[in-house]
This record gives structure tokens, sequence and C-alpha cells, in this order.
């Protein structure tokens, strides 16, 4: 049995090596086109090429999948994002507006898992908070690097303006909300640093 593939990537085989890497990439693509809620098990198993007995070797419980998922994203999707902020080529101002240009078309993986889990003690919603904190701190240093009065402000401004960018964009499915959001945000970056 042979198995469909895009270009670029490898046949995805039945069973065997590479099981848990499968299933983290098809509970990343399911889980940010789908939602966690509306995922099941069963499809997870489907699309991954595994037993669901398998999947529940590799982890033990969705919701343990749900952190390997947000930790996932952590370490391959957000690279664009701080790519930007760390990109030494570009002023600091420029590195606060550059985050509203990376594509979030489905919205932030973190506030979009935060919103359907509605457990403040579920073990993925501390992978949100630490993933959000680190994005603030970023937002603040970088403010400070810019030469503004109150970085902790604009930090944390900057960061509503990104959260309420990508919810708004991904529920429009537009690049909009981005757009508006950015010069917002070049506005309080120059009020903040006049």
């Amino acid at each position: 049995m042979t198995t469909e593939t895009t270009a670029g990537e490898q046949p995805a085989s039945r069973g065997g090596r590479g099981a848990r890497e499968r299933i983290l990439r098809a509970a990343t693509d399911l889980f940010y086109e789908q939602g966690i809620g509306n995922t099941g098990v069963e499809q997870l198993a489907e699309a991954a090429h595994v037993s669901k007995r398998t999947l529940y070797q590799h982890f033990p419980s969705k919701d343990e999948l749900i952190v390997g998922y947000l930790r996932r994203v952590t370490e391959q999707r957000l690279p664009a994002l701080t790519g930007v902020l760390a990109d030494t080529g570009m002023t600091a101002r420029e590195r606060l507006l550059g985050v509203f240009d990376v594509d979030a078309a489905r919205g932030c993986p973190f506030v979009n898992a935060a919103a359907e889990l509605a457990d403040a003690e579920h073990p993925a919603r501390r992978v949100c908070s630490e993933n959000k904190q680190a994005f603030i701190d970023t937002l603040i240093r970088l403010a400070a690097e810019a030469g503004a009065r109150d970085p902790d402000a604009l930090g944390h401004q900057l960061a509503v303006l990104y959260d309420g960018a990508t919810a708004q964009g991904g529920a429009l499915h537009s690049t909009q909300p981005a757009y508006h959001a950015r010069a917002a945000a070049a506005a309080l970056i120059d009020l903040a640093t006049a």
C-alpha cells in the first residue's frame, strides 16, 4: 500500500520507527486546523498511520498529546516569529513591528488552545502561559532597546495588540486585523519613545 505525499515529503509508513514523530506531526496539523476538541484520537491515529494502541504507548492520554503538540509548535512553528524578534539586522522598532507581519491565518495556537481548555490547571495551559510570558518578556526587552519610557507597559500593550489581531484574523480568516494592529503598534511605539 502506498500513501500520497506532497512535494518534499517522505511517504508515511504504517507503524514502526518514527511513530511518535508522525503522531506529533498529525496532532500539530489537526489541532491547529480543526481545534483540539474537534479532533478525536481515532482521527489522529489514522492521520499518523498508527494504531490507537501505538498512539497511547507514546502519549498515555490526549492531554499529554496536547502538551506535546504545544511544545512542538514552540519548536517548529514559532521560528518565524522569534526570528523576526531576534533579527539584529533590524532596529528594535522594526522588530517590534515585524511581529505583525508574521502569518497566523488560524490565529495563535496558544491562545486557541487556552480558549478550548477550560480547566485552568490543565498541563497544556501552563505551556500556553509560559509561551505567552516569554513573548511578552521579549517585547518588553525590545521596547527598552527602542527607547520606550515605560518598556513594561509598551511590551504588554503590543502583546495585547498581537493576540487580538491573530484572534480576529483567525475568526475572519483575514490579514486585515494584523495590518490595522501594525498601524496601531507603530503609533504606540512612537508615543512611547517620543
